[in-house]
């Protein structure tokens, strides 16, 4: 069974609503779990803020944070998956801040990602380093973040 139809097994055995936040994966998340068939009866959305704009308009995350810490960080990942557990009303919101490149942005290496899990009112935060082309970093940062909504249930 793949992560998607695991995820999508856990979530709707244990009656659980997910939504997402994206940035660098612009979708990518969302596509991989509607493409399941069912999606509908766990997944309530998501939300693409690419534009540093739209995560301060969508998701009220403060300019001041951005700048002290720069919009690919654990604290504006961490604010994306909070305000997105709201803003969509879900037991779990998962939510992707990264640099799949070409370029370094914010000083941050091309394959810095940060993928933010908020569920049960509890923020889990990983952060990785990966390597390859652009779709292989977004790929790879959903593969990761399905992986470990797979496991997030069992942990808590």
């Amino acid at each position: 069974m793949n992560a998607v139809k695991d995820v999508q097994q856990i979530f709707r055995a244990a009656h659980l609503t997910l939504g997402s936040v994206e940035s660098f994966t612009g979708g990518l998340f969302a596509s991989k779990i509607t493409a399941v068939p069912g999606a509908s009866k766990f997944y309530k959305g998501g939300l693409i803020t690419y534009f540093t704009e739209e995560k301060q308009r969508l998701l009220d995350i403060p300019i001041e944070i951005i700048k002290q810490y720069g919009v690919v960080s654990k604290e504006v990942v961490e604010l994306m998956a909070k305000r997105g557990l709201a803003i969509l009303n879900v037991d779990c919101c998962v939510a992707f801040t990264g640099n799949a490149g070409p370029e370094a942005l914010e000083d941050k290496r091309v394959g810095r990602v940060y993928i933010g899990i908020a569920f049960l009112n509890k923020i889990k935060v990983l952060n990785y380093e990966l390597s390859g082309t652009r779709q292989d970093i977004q790929q790879q940062s959903v593969a990761l973040a399905l992986n470990a909504l797979a496991k997030i249930n069992k942990e808590n």
